[in-house]
């Protein structure tokens, strides 16, 4: 069935996003991958998140080579599982691509439609109200709740600490179901931290990223001297 395609990708030179549906409509298929044909959503998640973490690693490296190589690992990720939906007929890429580009033209009405917006603060206050009104986010605990919990604890930590500083003061937890309080004196601590990067404008996922990494550095320096 797929004789053809596969001769003609097999002496291609150059590709395009349409040729890599096609690789993986044909790795899905019977004359395809069998590793392909039996994972699911579940048992790729991991790839796409690790995946994920590389493309921030190239970027924070500023290497525009792998940077180049792990976007197109996400680009894979994101086709691999549409293409999944494909072949239950639920969604397809097309849909996927008409899906963002529908939120990009809502959410900038500055550039597609009448709305004045001179500076980045006010064009990140529209789209948070537009946000909002479209996921129905109105109360602060749904805007709370819509933040995903899968996220990096200290990534979450601040997103929540945002959130909540523009409408009202942090809550004083004296306790919490499930927690020692051990457990709490703990969380308080770290919360202090990540809310002090918080009104200092600087991201506490990637100030701790970037120290641990000072560390590891740090260390093998140390280790090269000690050699020496």
């Amino acid at each position: 069935m797929y004789t053809t395609e596969k001769e003609r990708l097999k002496n291609s030179e150059r590709f395009t996003v349409e040729d890599l549906r096609l690789i993986m409509k044909i790795l899905r298929s019977d004359e395809g991958c069998p590793w392909d044909r039996e994972q699911s959503h579940e048992t790729i998640v991991s790839s796409l998140i690790e995946e994920t973490y590389e493309t921030v690693e190239a970027i924070e490296k500023k290497n525009a080579d792998m940077l180049c190589e792990e976007l197109g690992d996400v680009l894979l990720q994101v086709v691999f599982h549409t293409q999944m939906e494909e072949e239950t007929g639920v969604f397809g890429f097309d849909d996927v691509v008409n899906g963002i580009c529908r939120k990009m033209i809502v959410r900038h009405p500055h550039v597609f439609g009448s709305v004045c917006a001179k500076d980045s603060k006010t064009i990140l206050e529209n789209w948070d109200a537009i946000k909002a009104k479209t996921k129905n986010t109105e109360t602060l605990y749904d805007k709370l709740s819509s933040i995903a919990v899968t996220l990096p604890a200290l990534q979450r930590c601040q997103k929540i600490v945002h959130k909540i500083l523009k409408e009202k003061a942090l809550p004083e937890i004296s306790e919490a179901d499930g927690m020692t309080e051990n457990e709490v004196s703990l969380g308080k601590k770290l919360l202090d931290a990540t809310l002090e990067c918080e009104k200092a404008g600087v991201d506490a996922e990637t100030v701790l990223r970037r120290y641990c990494g000072a560390i590891t550095e740090t260390i093998g320096k140390d280790s090269d001297k000690a050699s020496e």
